[in-house]
């Protein structure tokens, strides 16, 4: 025995170095299969789930927006006010007292039910002032947001104005109030004229600015459809409002307003891609547009032989069906903006079309991807 065996501790014998203090052997765990993690049991549960890996195609490229049918009935009313109050401006430069009163109150009558719809859309009243924070000349939405507060503003006077008229001058107004507001009624009239326009049109021009397929390939023609569809509902408003005597101008608008939405209408799908303008006629969206184009050929067609026999009744069919053609054809746009996000060729088809067309005029005969 050496030295430093004399001072070493004792050590247990080789085969008992395995077993417990009790002199039992432990039992090994058993290992589970290589990968199989917590479906076995043989380790801790895990804190994630299982993941499944999915493709990207066939997925939406563009976001839907969040909008609703309170946006259809704005964008119908806008059409309406605007339209009603360029009927007014005229009938105040020729003198036509009764058309002026049934279009200055149906002008304003639609921008307020128009601002309660878009009121509710925004869920808050506040964020309908927030709007009005800044005046951006490049913003849609800004500009159309001022459009709609002046005009409202200018259109309630002359609208205010008649109904004290009409009802005998009993509108609960002090005098110096009353005699204020039919003092400024002509000048607030022809100010809600000028606006007409931009008021009917500037939707338009909102829903080509966004990035939704079939919104932004009509951006080029979108405005002469809903100009033309403001005044086919507003002369159809007013020939239900106005007696036959005196609707001649409403009925003469109506006219020309339904030969124009039919064409510009036309015009505008005939330039349109062929993905963007599949949406506009299948399903809902497809549905509403042709309702459109059926609504305003017989509104036009019923208000000249209206003119002819002097039907009351005619002109008052008529007057709706211009009414409904020019809804169909604001929900139409809208819902097939809607749908065509939900189809990513709506998006992707005439972008790869201008890709390939960029190529062609650069003298590439290949793809950055792929040979062609």
């Amino acid at each position: 025995m050496s030295a430093y065996d004399e001072y070493r501790p004792p050590q247990p014998e080789r085969a008992n170095r395995y077993k417990k203090f009790d002199g039992t052997k432990p039992k090994r765990k058993k290992r589970g299969k290589v990968g199989a993690g917590a479906q076995d049991g043989s380790k801790e549960q895990r804190m994630a789930e299982d993941f499944e890996f999915s493709s990207y195609y066939g997925k939406p490229v563009v976001k839907a927006p969040p909008w609703e049918w309170p946006i259809g009935v704005y964008l119908f009313l806008g059409g309406v006010s605007g339209g009603s109050a360029l009927l007014s401006l005229g009938a105040q430069a020729t003198g036509n007292r009764a058309l002026r009163r049934s279009t200055s109150i149906s002008a304003f009558g639609a921008a307020a039910a128009g601002s309660v719809c878009l009121v509710l859309d925004l869920g808050r009243p506040e964020r309908l002032l927030n709007m009005f924070r800044v005046f951006k000349v490049t913003s849609p939405m800004s500009i159309g947001s001022w459009i709609l507060a002046t005009f409202a503003t200018a259109a309630s006077l002359p609208a205010l104005s008649e109904l004290d008229d009409a009802t005998g001058r009993r509108v609960p107004l002090p005098k110096f109030a009353r005699k204020a507001v039919h003092g400024a009624a002509g000048s607030a009239g022809v100010v809600a004229g000028v606006l007409g326009g931009p008021l009917a049109g500037y939707t338009a021009v909102l829903l080509g600015n966004t990035s939704n397929p079939t919104w932004n390939d009509t951006k080029r023609h979108l405005a002469f459809v809903f100009v033309s569809s403001a005044s086919a509902a507003a002369s159809g408003l007013a020939m239900v409002t106005t007696p036959q005597q005196f609707a001649g101008p409403a009925r003469a608008l109506g006219m020309m307003a339904a030969a124009s939405d039919l064409v510009a209408t036309r015009v505008m799908e005939e330039n349109m891609e062929p993905e963007p303008r599949e949406t506009l006629h299948k399903g809902t969206p497809g549905k509403l547009m042709k309702a459109s184009e059926y609504f305003i050929a017989a509104g036009g067609v019923g208000t000249a032989i209206s003119a002819l026999t002097k039907s009351r009744w005619g002109a008052v069919a008529s007057g709706l069906s211009l009414l409904a053609g020019s809804a169909c054809t604001r929900f139409g746009v809208l819902n097939a903006g809607l749908e065509a996000v939900k189809d990513p060729m709506t998006t992707i088809g005439p972008q790869k079309r201008r890709a390939a067309a960029r190529r062609a005029e650069q003298g590439l005969d290949t793809s950055v991807v792929t040979p062609d």
